[in-house]
Order: structure tokens, then sequence, then C-alpha cells
């Protein structure tokens, strides 16, 4: 769509007329069924082009997205998906453009695939499948439903998940893609068991499916030849995807088209077999023997998208930095750097660029800022100073100077001043810690990057020593990656280290105290660790070195005020003695310097650390009370509280600990787990919460906010086409495979860049992204847009509705348990009717949906009828959102399976399913398996559709228990060891659906030989992705970045893992409710408890 942000102001507002005459990424064309016209998508709206070429007509005018059209039979009206209302529903005009009529109201997408008949479409949306259908409950698996021209109430048309449909001329059969479960719509080159196949389905009162085609590799997108008996597709079967022929029986595939490069997308014909296909952003037609033809397209249209912006920011702040006199914090909006003051709203740009700025940190004179800035073509490290020497701060500065520092062709940031403001130090190539003497501007290495690794950009964490000649760094040496160290390095570039904390968990943030005496940092050893997955709750530990510095911190309240009373009483006569010397000079000598001495500081001396390192690991206190956790933490200048973010329940809170009084209390709830600064003083601290910049005075306990007002010039084309470069480049540095699969990676780069002044959104921004990416041929990437919708959103009483009941009213054919209607006291029963809602009848063929949007947990008022009392009642409930009601599905598809097993078994196999790769995961399969199964003799787990996450290693350690004794106290059997593994047989069964961690977690079983695996094949994609949000933080992309091998050296990644036994679920079982999968699991395992 084109009006995605709130603008405050405009600048550069232009009504001038644009012509195109080579528009590119035009989208979604298709040509209507007489084969004169070409409806496509361009730059969010609907145009029409003639099929020879010509000057296009815009029909479309709304600022939303408009997008997807399909042709009525007859030629005469265009039905298409926008989101003028925050999701997309399905609306239709006349071929000519006009006003738009809205025909679905559900909150959830909605998309047309095509007409069932002259007065019909059939469109896709993930709303809720039939009763009997037996297809794990996910929005992956969308049903397609059919509405009138004339909208009312949608019918369920297929429950089954379908693609890219086409009806053949009789209405008898059609033609479509399926979808098996989860991979980026834009993926290309890939050949595993996910891919689309072409499929028959034969329609009638039972409907009958025949798989056709069987490359495998992605075959898509089929249309029907005008002979009816045989369709084009696109296939990637001959490289790059093109346009193929075939008959019904799929063995006759020919190609048509033989472009290369790019994909064929977007395939289309009208009623004589002319082809109409989008290519490299521009759209061609084809007739089967012939040469494919280009269509000219001519754009006029109004340019509607400003190349300038202003915008007003009062919130959104990112990094942030305070001044060494705590009176102006520094900080990001936007990728642009801003200072304000703390106690105005007066505030400061200081870089106005599209690109992307961040990390921030103020010289110790506070006269200089230093940050990273990802300009031309890498990360630099640069520097912003006060010029004039009358301004004292920058919030008022009235002109700065910024120099580059460190800009080379490596990757170069997180930038940070020594203490005594003579070096800035910054992360090369992500991971090796280097230093720049600012007068010299020699660089030096003082941590080389083979010991960190950077999985996400920020994470790497080092501090100077308050001396200026050591660090304190991120560590993993060789090989720690999941137990991070703290490492004590050398400054001068000797490469002299220490690992200080060589603990085997995880420690992290360290920071210098007590004028370098001892470091606090944080560590997960003594916090509870998750049953399985990742995840630890921490604490904050403190590490002295050396023992006068340990010994005054353990000080008693009591001790410490008897001390400082000693030191108060001898300062006391050393100053006396001092005095009287120091005013004869003084006197003699103020004259004579009081100009030349004006403008001259004197320089605190700060004296050279010294460490007592060999017994330091006796020198360690854990500071917090409770593991929790944990955000960032800041121990006060003399060491006697601690101020640490923590959080025990939802969201983190600000805690104190005070030493000498020993008590702890929360000081604020809800500050946000970011990171904190305090001032010298140690009086404030500053943090963002929730893009807001917070001071809190410690000494009351109070939270400000630090108000800003930021002027931001937004340059939406600059700022997607920084996106666009930095995203290249995140994969160039990132991607788990140096060599990017082979591909050429810079010629993509040029090849896609070209389509950036076609767009002005963020739709087709993310789409094209997408495209780029999907060359990678890899798994976990992709970009997506994660628009700001108002729609109400839909509720659900928590039902299943007869779709066979034409009467009016709704009727309950299945109540979901734990929902809305199974309330102790309600009289709704199945069968019943909902006749009205708050009122308002349901008539016959009427949409209800307006009825419930925007209802979730609020009471509604419903008049039901019970045709089998033939009572007529009235109940208040409480709609649901379609996400509760999707784990409520999800329970009952477990429980069906469940039954099935045991039914199918007689009681003797268990059941589990692992829905995510996650330790909730982990503690439900755990508990059932040593608790409700623990009398079963084997045991089913079921993988099927996880999403991963990382389980992989724990399920294996669970089940591939021996039993090597048993606890038999005066006789009695008790119990065995291990007892907190399974020691009895299993199977995994899995299926094309399986991603991530849930095809490492079957690999790792068939590799450990722990029993069979069951089910369809698993894609190769056991590589962990990092999502990295934009400096538009509605658009992510990903990058697979960390790949996994086997013993042979073989990534995992494209690796397909096939299974022991391989069998499917067809479509006419699925809808049946059957699931032949796990009945084969179940005869599996009667296998082989039969055989003891």
């Amino acid at each position: 769509m084109k009006s995605l942000f709130i603008l405050t102001s405009a600048l550069l507002f232009t009504t001038n007329v644009l012509a195109e005459n080579d528009p590119l990424w035009m989208r979604y064309p298709a040509i209507s069924p007489n084969g004169e016209t070409i409806a496509f998508t361009y730059k969010g709206d609907i145009y029409t082009v003639p099929a020879n070429g010509g000057k296009a007509t815009q029909l479309t005018t709304h600022p939303a997205h408009d997008t997807r059209p399909v042709w009525s039979p007859d030629g005469s009206k265009i039905v298409f998906a926008s989101d003028r209302n925050g999701n997309f529903d399905i609306f239709v005009m006349d071929k000519e453009g006009g006003s738009p009529k809205q025909l679905t109201t559900h909150s959830a997408n909605e998309y047309p695939e095509t007409f069932s008949d002259a007065k019909h479409i059939l469109y896709s949306a993930a709303i809720q499948q039939d009763t009997k259908d037996s297809q794990f409950p996910s929005g992956q698996f969308p049903q397609i439903y059919r509405i009138s021209l004339d909208g009312g109430r949608p019918e369920l048309y297929s429950s089954l998940a379908m693609e890219s449909l086409a009806l053949n001329k009789k209405g008898d059969k059609l033609l479509y893609q399926d979808k098996k479960g989860y991979e980026d719509p834009w993926r290309k080159h890939h050949q595993s068991s996910i891919t689309r196949d072409i499929w028959l389905c034969t329609l009638g009162p039972e409907r009958s499916f025949q798989k056709i085609t069987s490359f495998k590799g992605e075959d898509r997108n089929p249309v029907w030849a005008a002979d009816g008996s045989s369709f084009y597709y696109l296939s990637e079967e001959k490289g790059s995807f093109n346009i193929f022929k075939n008959d019904l029986t799929g063995k006759s595939s020919r190609q048509i088209t033989n472009h290369t490069t790019h994909p064929v997308r977007f395939l289309t014909s009208d009623s004589n077999g002319n082809l109409c296909y989008g290519y490299d952003g521009e759209i061609y037609t084809v007739k089967e023997g012939a040469q494919p033809k280009k269509v000219d397209v001519r754009i006029i249209s109004d340019k509607v998208e400003n190349d300038l912006i202003h915008q007003l920011k009062t919130s959104g702040a990112t990094d942030i930095a305070i001044s060494p006199n705590g009176k102006e914090v520094a900080f990001i909006v936007r990728g642009d750097v801003y200072v304000t003051s703390v106690d105005y709203e007066t505030t400061k740009q200081i870089t106005n660029t599209p690109q992307q700025e961040r990390d921030l940190d103020f010289s110790p004179d506070g006269r200089s800022l230093v940050y990273s800035a990802e300009r031309g073509e890498t990360w630099g490290v640069y520097q912003s100073s006060l010029v004039r020497k009358d301004d004292k701060y920058f919030t008022y500065a009235q002109e700065l100077k910024e120099e580059p520092l460190v800009v080379t062709s490596q990757t170069s940031f997180q930038p940070m001043y020594s203490p005594d403001g003579k070096e800035v130090a910054f992360l090369e190539n992500r991971t090796t810690l280097r230093v720049i003497n600012l007068k010299s501007k020699q660089v030096r290495t003082v941590l080389d990057g083979k010991y960190n690794y950077s999985y996400a950009d920020g994470d790497q964490h080092y501090q100077w020593s308050p001396d200026s000649k050591w660090f304190l760094a991120k560590y993993i040496a060789v090989g720690g990656w999941n137990n991070t160290d703290i490492v004590l390095v050398k400054a001068d570039g000797s490469g002299e280290m220490t690992n200080l904390t060589e603990s085997g968990y995880s420690d992290n943030n360290a920071k210098w105290v007590l004028d370098g005496k001892a470091m606090i940092w944080s560590s997960d050893r003594a916090g509870y660790r998750s049953h399985g997955s990742w995840g630890a709750q921490g604490d904050v530990y403190i590490m002295f070195f050396d023992g006068e510095a340990y010994d005054k911190f353990r000080l008693s309240k009591e001790e410490q005020a008897l001390l400082d009373e000693e030191k108060q009483d001898q300062k006391s006569d050393t100053d006396k003695d001092k005095d009287k010397d120091a005013k004869k000079d003084k006197d003699k000598d103020k004259d004579k310097n009081k100009d030349k001495n004006k403008d001259k500081k004197e320089e605190p001396t700060v004296e050279p650390l010294k460490f007592d390192l060999a017994n330091r690991k006796d020198r360690i206190m854990r500071l917090t009370v409770n593991s929790s956790f944990l955000g960032d933490a800041v121990l006060t200048p003399k060491g006697d509280k601690l101020y640490y973010c923590a959080a025990f329940e939802s969201g983190y809170d600000l805690w104190e600990h005070d030493f000498k009084e020993n008590t702890t209390k929360l000081l604020i709830k809800g500050v946000g787990g970011g990171s904190m600064f305090a001032d010298k003083k140690g009086e404030n601290i500053f943090l963002i919460s929730g893009g807001q910049l917070k001071k809190i005075e410690v000494k009351n306990s109070k939270t400000a906010p630090i108000a800003f007002k930021a002027e931001f010039s937004y340059r939406p084309a600059k700022e997607r086409e920084y996106i666009f470069h930095h995203t290249w480049r995140q994969v160039l540095d990132k991607f788990y495979d140096p060599e990017i699969h082979g591909i050429d990676w810079a010629g993509y780069e040029k090849a896609y860049e070209k389509y950036l002044p076609h767009i002005n959104n963020n739709y087709d921004f993310v789409e094209m992204l997408s495209e780029m990416l999907g060359e990678l041929n890899g798994s976990h990437t992709g970009a997506r847009y994660y628009s700001a919708s108002s729609t109400p959103a839909t509720a659900s009483l928590g039902a299943f509705y007869d779709n066979g009941y034409t009467g009016d009213g709704l009727k309950v054919e299945e109540i979901i348990a734990k929902g809305p209607l199974t309330k102790a006291d309600s009289k709704i029963k199945p069968g019943c009717i909902i006749e009205k809602i708050d009122g308002t009848s349901i008539k016959s063929g009427e949409d209800y949906y307006p009825l419930l949007n925007g209802k979730a947990g609020k009471k509604v008022l419903l008049s039901v009828y019970n045709p089998t009392t033939k009572e007529r009642f009235e109940e208040q409930v409480k709609p649901i959102t379609y996400g509760v009601q999707s784990n409520l599905l999800y329970k009952r598809w477990v429980e069906q399976k469940r039954q099935m097993v045991e039914k199918l078994s007689n009681g003797r196999i268990g059941y589990v399913h692992i829905k995510g790769m996650n330790s909730e995961s982990f503690r439900e399969i755990y508990s059932d398996m040593l608790g409700r199964y623990r009398e079963k003799e084997a045991i089913i787990v079921d993988t099927r559709h996880n999403g991963g996450g990382w389980l992989h290693e724990d399920l294996a350690i669970l089940l591939s228990g021996e039993l090597f004794a048993k606890f038999m106290p005066r006789g009695q059997f008790i119990g065995n060891d291990p007892f907190n593994r399974w020691l009895k047989p299993s199977c995994v069964l899995m299926c094309e659906d399986n991603y991530s961690n849930a095809h490492g977690f079957p690999w790792t079983y068939k590799t450990l030989k722990l029993g069979k695996l069951i089910g369809a094949p698993v894609p190769g994609t056991m590589t962990a992705v990092w999502w990295e949000s934009q400096i538009d933080p509605s658009i992510v992309f990903g990058i697979p970045q960390v790949g996994m091998k086997d013993m042979q050296g073989r990534y995992l990644e494209n690796l397909q893992l096939e299974p022991d036994i391989e069998v499917y679920n067809s479509p006419e079982s699925q809808l049946k409710g059957e699931d032949h999968q796990l009945e084969e699991a179940v005869k599996e395992m009667l296998k082989e408890v039969n055989k003891k």
C-alpha cells in the first residue's frame, strides 16, 4: 500500500503526471477470457492494458494495496484483493473500474483464486477447516471458500489446502498446486519433498484426487489448455521456472518457453489457449509453438509517493549514550543520530541520511560523538565534534564537524572511546577487536576475531578499563559458542589475555566496577535452566582483582561506618596542614596565572591497574539474591547498591539490592530490558523502554521520561534502496556457506536493483527482496512485512458449524473443548442453532462475521434454538480470538491422535506430539512419557508440522535410555535407573512440513540409531537463522547462517532426510479424518513389542 506511515508534514509534494514507457515490477498479470486485455498490479494498484500493448488504464486509485486481479468468465468484472480495511479482503469491480464492492468481511487475509461459475468466486483464507478434516490445524493450510458476487455468507468449498486453482469449462475437474507446509513461496532452485506438485481433483459428491506431476522440484500454477485434456504449468524441471505442457497422466511434459536468469511467474490463459505471464518484472504473452512476445506497457499516472517527508518523532529511540556530565543523551531514531537535553525537549539532529547509524559513544570531554554508519559499500566508524569553543552542548551547538575515523573495505562498527580520550576501539568484521589512535591514526589488533562468533550484529560485548590499558570482552575461544566466557585482554596489541571465568556456563556483559578493581557480569551458572532447549535464568556476579577491594566490599554496615569515620579524621588533619602551605603559594601566583590557566582544566590522574589473578576465583560473589531472566545491571561507584532489570513474571522490572542493609526491593515495574547507563556519581540511571528515553532518580526511586522532538527526514525510496543493499551485504557477510552456493550473488544485486524505482510500497518491496533471497536456494530466508492493521479482529465462538446446513442461523456440529461454549451451565449442544448474535438475526446466506468483529473477550448474547427439545433460550458468552482457538484446535488434534493410537494398539502404545522445539513442548512430552505412559510398551513421537527451535539433543537423550539398574528396597521394585529417560521402543513420525530443528531431531534420532523414522521425507533445513529487523521496523529478513555438518562433512542444509518407512496421507483419507502415517507407526510399534 502506498500510505504506510502517519505523516506530520510533507515536502516536495508533487501533482505532476508521471509517464513510464518501460515500467518494471508489474505483478500478477491476468489475461481476459477473450484474450484482448491484461489486468495486472503495479505500485499497489490494478491496471489493464491491451494484450497487444499500449497505454495502461489505472482502475484503482485507493491508497491501500490492491493486488491479484482475477477476471470473471464473461470478462465483464475483475475481482481482486485489497487491504483497505487493514487485512486483505475480496473486492469486485467492473472491468472499466469504478467503485469496487467488498465481498468478504473476515479479518483473516483473503485472496481470490478463480471463478466457480459466472456468479461465484473461489478464494483462499485460513479460517477454520471442516470438522472431519484430519489436517494439522495451522494457518499454513488455508481453506478455499466460495462467495457470490452479490456478497453474503461464504461457504466452505474445500477444507483441503489448494493453491492456483483452475476449473475446466465443464466445471467438473479442478487443477491445483498442493501446499504441504512451510517454505518461503519465492524460494527457487530447490528439490525436496516440500516443493509443490500439480494435482487433479474430480468434482462431485465424492471428490477424488490424482497427483499428476512427479518432478522433485517445483511444479506450480496450472492452467487448462483449450482442448480440456491437457494443461500448461510452471516448472523448474529444466532450470529456471518456465512454461511446460502436460497431459492429465503427467507423463508427457514438454517445455514451451526457455527463459533464463529469472523465473516465469503468474501464468494465466484465455479461452483460446493464449498464455500470459510475468518475467523479469514485465508482461509477456505466448501461443504454443510461437515465440513469446513482450507486452509494451505505457503507464501515465500521478506520483503518489513524496521524495522527502518531514516527520516529528517523539518515540522510537534505540541506541543510547549519556554525556559525561549527565546532561545530554544521544540516541538513534530510524537510523539517524540525535542528541537531546535531559531536562528539556530540545533535540539536535546529528546525522541526516537514508542509511543507518548505530552504536553511540560520547568522548570523555563530551565534545565528540562516535558512531558507526553503513555508507557506501560497508560499515565504517565516524566522529562528529563540536567546532566552536563556546559550544558546550551538542543540543545547542551552532556548528558540527563529521569525519570518518575508520572506513575501509572491511566491516567496522561498535566504536568506543578509551577513558583517556586518546583512542577508539571498534569491531572489524564483527568479531576482531581493534583500536585506532586518534592522533597517529595507527590501528592495531587487540583480540583476534577467531576467538568469537557474531550471530546477530551487536551481540559482541567489550569495555575499556578505567586506565585505558585493558579490555573486558566476550570470549568463546575455540568451540565455545554455547558457553561464552569473559576474557581480560591487554590493549597494547601484544595479545596478552586471560580467560577470567572458565565456567562452562554462559558468562556475558562484563563491566568494570570499583575503579577497575573488580568486574560484574551475568552468568547462568546458578539459575534455573530450561528443562529442554535453550535458556536459563541468570544472576549478577562480581569478581575482585585484588584482595583489598574484596575485603572492603564485604565489610558490614557498622565496620564500614567506623572505617569511614577514621578516614575522615585523617583527611581533616592532612587538609589543615596542606591548606596552610598552599595558601601562601596560591596568593603569590594567583594574578600571574589567572589568564594563562583560564581554559585549562587539571586532568585527574588514573593509576595503572594491577591484577592478582591467581586467586580470582576465590574472590567471586553472587550479587543477586534470586535468579531471574536478567536484563542489564549497574553497580554504584561506591559499590553499596546494585540496580538490575529482572523478569520474574511478565516484562522487566527495576530492582535495587542494598549490600549494607542487605535488602532487596522492587523500584519500578515495566522498565524494559535494555541497556542501562549510570551517570558518574551514580545518582541517575538512564535507559530506553519501549522506544522512550527514561531517567531513573536513584535516591527517590522515581522515573521520569526524557522527552525529545526529533525532526526526521523520511525519504521512502532512498530508505528502500539502502535496505536493499544492506540485505545483499548481510547475506554476503553472514550466509552459512561463504561460497553462497556457488551462485553469482553480485550479479543478482544488479539484476534486482533495477526494480527499485518501480516500487513504492512495502508489499512489493519485500516480495522483491524475497525473490532475490530466493535465488540462494536456502531455508530460513525471505523478507516479511508486518503492516500495522487497525482492523477489529473477527472473534470465534469456539465451535464447528454444519457446512451442509442451509437454513437460518448457525447449526453447531461440534463444540471445541475449553472454548466459550463449554461453560458448566451452558445448554448449547451439538445440533443447536444459534439464531441471533446480540439481537441481530442470522438469516440464511447472510454474512455473520461482522457480528463478531472486535468482540473477542467481550460478552455477547446468543439466541439459541434446540431442535431436539424445541426450546429457545439465551446465553451470554465471551468469544475468543482465532489465535486462542488455534491452540484449542491443536489440543483437539493431539487428543484425536492419542485416542486413535489407544484404540489401534488396544492400549499398549503411547503417543506424544512435539508442537515446537522448545522447553514448553519438552515438558509436555516428558510429563506424558514418564508419567501418563510409564506403563505403555512403546511410544510414538510425532514431530509432524513442527516448525523448529532447539531441542534435538534433549530429545535424543530422553529417548536413548538403556536400563542398567533397578531400585529394589526389601525386594520391592520401585523404579529403574536411569529414571528420567524412556527405556522402551520408540519411533518418530515426520513429514514434509518438519522445519529447521524438526529436521535436526529426526536426523539425530536416525544417526544415533534410536529407532525408525516413519512418514514422508523431510527437507534439509537444519540451519540456524537470524531474522534481522530493519530501520523500517515493519520489515525483517532472514539469513541462514549457522550450518550444521554431519560427520562426513556434509551440511544438513538441503540434505533431505528419508524415512525408514515411507507413507503418505492422501487428500481423500485426510478429509475423512484418517491418518495412514499414524496407523503405520502403530503397526511398527506393535511389531517391536511383540518381538519380546
